[in-house]
């Protein structure tokens, strides 16, 4: 559906998590909330830009908490963490916090962006994962890389199969919005883009195969 959630489509990214997770793999997921509110929308109804983004982070809670429902019924434990806080379905999110409930081989779900407006999933996630020193961000898309072009849109796209940082600037490629993509450069932490709808590219990514793009160096 355009809108709301999609059962089959939470099973799935369930089922991606569950399988890394049982590689021991520590797994941190910062969710979006698009599919029931983007806080640009708002300019369009009359609310303004700062109430509209605070509306997209509780949507992020909403998927988060769907996504926490369908990974228990996998029997894989995880808490709820936010950039906001709705007691007691979400903590306020912390570095030594998160770190713990890896530990503890929870999976963390972080939602709530943030915290505040103006700020994308992206840089959320960017922010997320510095703090907690993860290995990577895997940022799954609906497309199998970075590309010159839109894939979308442009059928002589080409991919790039590993792209420095450094090039991502230089070509004006899209991976991240500029505070998520500045935060992952300036602390040399590398990006995974990869199609999120490919059943097993999270595995794959995590057992070492080449998946997607690198963005790295």
């Amino acid at each position: 559906n355009q809108f709301g959630i999609e059962a089959a489509k939470l099973e799935e990214y369930a089922t991606e998590i569950a399988s890394v997770y049982k590689l021991g793999t520590q797994v941190a997921v910062v969710l979006g909330g698009g599919n029931i509110f983007r806080g640009f929308q708002g300019n369009t109804t009359g609310i303004d830009r700062v109430q509209g983004d605070y509306m997209g982070m509780l949507a992020t809670v909403i998927n988060s908490l769907g996504l926490q429902a369908v990974l228990s019924n996998h029997q894989i434990p995880s808490v709820v963490m936010g950039g906001i806080v709705i007691d007691p379905l979400c903590e306020k999110v912390s570095r030594e916090r998160a770190i713990q409930k890896l530990e503890e081989e929870k999976v963390v779900i972080i939602s709530g962006g943030t915290g505040n407006p103006f700020y994308t999933t992206d840089s959320a996630a960017a922010l997320r994962a510095v703090e907690i020193k993860a290995d990577a961000i895997l940022k799954g898309t609906r497309v199998d890389g970075v590309y010159n072009a839109d894939p979308e849109k442009d059928p002589r796209a080409v991919k790039y199969n590993r792209v420095s940082f450094d090039e991502v600037i230089k070509k004006q490629l899209r991976v991240m919005d500029q505070t998520a993509f500045t935060l992952c450069r300036e602390n040399k932490l590398p990006i995974v883009v990869f199609n999120a709808n490919q059943k097993g590219n999270l595995k794959k990514i995590v057992e070492g195969e080449h998946i997607g793009t690198l963005v790295a160096g």
